[in-house]
């Protein structure tokens, strides 16, 4: 296993990150494979393990807290807040109000008194940036969290809310933590230089491309995935999005072979290469997923071997880009862009 430098916090974390967003109903993880999956991956040397409260609404990590018993200052623990928990309005968002109160809910679901990293899940444009930093230092101040990120932001939001903390003499995010796979390249347009420019640590989620990647869809298969089950139009090979995923898959299949690499080798050594990555999350549902993900963990791509990637999918380009999650919101709803 291979660790870097989370941003400027000096925190060593692992190049692979143990994601455990599929424990419990989502995932259909049940705790005691939840606690043999998170025991083999920090055997092997991984020492982050990321969460979140809306990850089965809170049985994700009330399954972490139970399988790090014992392990806890082992690891450098991340949750995340700001996604809807119920059908309450404002058990959301990124407000002082709700992220007082979740964060207590979430330290209680783990069993632990403080996290060493807290996340807003995602960009909350009702709340301004000074509402949400004012809240996360205070809770810093308090002991509760150690550090403070953010989670898929558009680059100009990462930019925005670290001025206002060098405005408003506010902590400031130390991480970021977007999708980036090689099917899914467009944060190296934007993101990742902020992140770069402004020193965060990067956890790349779905380095696997939500299963694209893993090895098990090829064509002429019958695509079985646990996800595919979950969200069936993100594998429908007769819509374009998906058929141009598969033919890409292809090709990465023949220059994974020429490598002598397998094909999570290929999109795990990818992520990891890029130099603004600190580690890439994994999420495995089985041993055998976290065996196969955990012999990446040494991976080095060849010059060679990135340059044939980057020969099927261009830097910047996203082969889905309806599945982009930092869009900003006036492009999805009309009524924001009209006067």
């Amino acid at each position: 296993m291979q660790y870097r430098t989370l941003g400027r916090t000096g925190v060593q974390v692992s190049t692979l990150a143990l994601g455990a967003m599929n424990f419990g109903s989502l995932g259909r993880v049940t705790q005691d494979e939840a606690t043999a999956l998170v025991g083999a991956a920090l055997d092997a040397g991984v020492n982050l393990v990321d969460t979140a409260d809306m990850y089965s609404q809170g049985e994700s990590e009330e399954m972490v807290g139970k399988a790090i018993v014992g392990r806890r200052d082992d690891i450098v623990l991340a949750t995340k807040a700001g996604m809807p928990m119920g059908d309450e309005r404002n058990h959301q968002g990124s407000s002082r109000r709700w992220l007082v109160t979740e964060l207590d809910n979430s330290l209680r679901r783990l069993g632990v008194d403080h996290v060493d990293l807290y996340q807003i899940h995602r960009w909350d444009p009702r709340t301004s940036d000074e509402e949400t930093l004012s809240a996360l230092t205070d809770l810093q101040r308090a002991g509760k969290i150690r550090y403070f990120g953010s989670s898929t932001f558009p680059a100009y939001r990462i930019v925005q809310a670290e001025w206002t903390a060098r405005d408003r003499h506010l902590g400031r995010y130390v991480t970021e933590q977007p999708s980036y796979s090689i099917l899914q390249r467009g944060v190296e347009t934007h993101v990742l230089p902020v992140t770069e420019e402004y020193g965060l640590g990067v956890l790349a989620w779905s380095p696997l491309a939500s299963g694209w990647l893993s090895g098990a869809i090829r064509s002429g298969r019958e695509v079985t995935t646990h996800r595919s089950a979950v969200l069936p139009q993100r594998f429908d090979t007769t819509l374009p999005a998906n058929q141009a995923r598969l033919d890409a898959v292809e090709q990465l299949a023949a220059v994974a072979d020429e490598a002598g690499l397998t094909m999570i080798q290929l999109a795990l050594g990818f992520v990891t290469a890029h130099p603004a990555v600190t580690s890439a999350i994994i999420g495995p549902r089985t041993m055998e997923h976290l065996r196969s993900q955990l012999d990446a963990a040494d991976t080095v791509l060849s010059a060679d071997v990135l340059d044939a990637i980057d020969a099927i999918v261009a830097p910047g380009v996203d082969l889905a880009p309806q599945e982009k999650f930092d869009t900003p919101p006036a492009l999805l709803d009309p009524a924001l862009r009209r006067r």
